[in-house]
């Protein structure tokens, strides 16, 4: 019986030592342009990592660029996620979903455009401030497309590193990129070989399986399994470290919104329930923030059900059927994270949550993981 007080000392010890060594595994959350959401009401607190979003690339010269409207806050948003936490680190992202691909396919084929991106890429953000860069191009869908994006990342990583080798006062620009949930897209590949050398890690989007834009019937469209399809988390992942990415390369995607079917019958409800398209018209797809569900759930005092299958929350609302990760799928999916050693986990996005619960809900969910995973061959020689 000592022996497990003992033990069980040591954990509630490690509960006031972990933050410091929490830093190691990466919490990183996205902040868009043009929310809403001011940078300064950012809890920065729960997050090692913040990423802001996005710059994009001059269709002549090929250099990053960030527009007259957004510099006023790029070039200030690491100083001011930096009051509420001084050691997180901040990445300037550029393209995403609305880039233009024809100029990101036109930029990374050929070597010279590539140097333009590179060296601008790394003059702003130093000038900003930024710890490092993420490149979310995750349109691409050719050969060609992906081979010269495997290029791009060999070409920046060996910039990043002689600037941080000429200047010692720097270092090293961190590099990551954001890519879809499986290596593979149809007939094309994202360049594993490249990433694995020359990225820090790569942020994976696990989401959007399903949407009420193209999809007739409610779906889990972040789901981390399906026994019917190749469309979860799970396969994706394997399919990473499959094809030769290290798993402490990968960093898992948790979205902070989900989405609104209407259903055609209001009786037929679950996963897979026959449906006519979005429902309540937010954003005209269908898809809401988590902060809006909670609201309509308080609203209406719908219940919030949980599918252990898909390991998905969803509630009904009339017609209406809304699917989303709460707080017990944030936990699990973090659990599963970390059992599979990956390197972390980020959140689309930061301004979705309600009052930070799923983001408390994921930092305090890997804080206690770590300490049980750290401490459990001492407590199995107890039992």
């Amino acid at each position: 019986m000592s022996k497990i007080i003992i033990v069980l000392f040591h954990i509630f010890l490690s509960l006031e030592l972990q933050p410091a060594k929490a830093q190691t595994w990466i919490k990183a959350g996205y902040w868009l342009s043009g929310s809403e959401f001011p940078i300064s009401d950012i809890n920065s607190a729960l997050f090692t990592h913040l990423i802001c979003a996005f710059a994009g690339v001059n269709s002549s010269s090929y250099e990053l660029f960030v527009s007259s409207t957004n510099e006023q806050y790029f070039s200030n948003f690491t100083n001011t996620v930096r009051q509420k936490n001084p050691s997180v680190n901040t990445l300037l992202s550029i393209g995403g979903e609305r880039a233009n691909h024809t100029i990101l396919s036109s930029m990374v084929s050929e070597a010279s455009y590539r140097k333009s991106f590179i060296d601008s890429s790394i003059k702003i953000a130093r000038l900003y401030g930024f710890q490092g860069l993420d490149f979310s191009w995750v349109s691409a869908n050719t050969s060609s497309d992906m081979t010269n994006m495997g290029l791009l990342f060999q070409e920046w990583k060996a910039a990043v590193n002689s600037e941080a080798q000429q200047n010692s006062s720097q270092k090293e620009l961190i590099l990551t990129a954001a890519v879809q949930y499986s290596p593979v897209l149809e007939i094309v590949s994202f360049p594993v070989d490249s990433i694995q050398s020359n990225l820090n890690w790569v942020h994976v989007l696990a989401y959007d399986y399903y949407t009420p834009g193209w999809s007739k019937k409610t779906g889990a469209h972040a789901a981390l399994y399906d026994p019917s399809s190749e469309s979860n988390t799970d396969f994706g992942i394997g399919a990473w470290i499959g094809r030769g990415l290290s798993a402490s390369k990968l960093v898992l995607g948790l979205p902070f919104y989900g989405y609104a079917w209407t259903l055609t019958n209001p009786n037929d409800n679950a996963i897979g329930a026959p449906a006519t398209g979005p429902a309540f018209n937010l954003d005209g797809v269908g898809a809401m923030t988590y902060k809006q569900i909670k609201n309509y759930v308080q609203k209406y005092g719908a219940a919030i059900l949980y599918n252990a299958t898909y390991v998905v929350n969803y509630c009904t609302i009339g017609s209406s059927w809304i699917g989303f990760d709460d707080v017990e799928v944030v936990r699990i999916k973090v659990s599963y994270a970390r059992e599979k050693k990956l390197l972390g986990y980020f959140v689309w996005q930061v301004p979705y949550d309600d009052n930070w619960v799923l983001s408390l809900a994921g930092m305090r969910c890997y804080t206690l993981l770590g300490i049980i995973f750290d401490n459990f061959s001492l407590v199995r020689t107890l039992i």
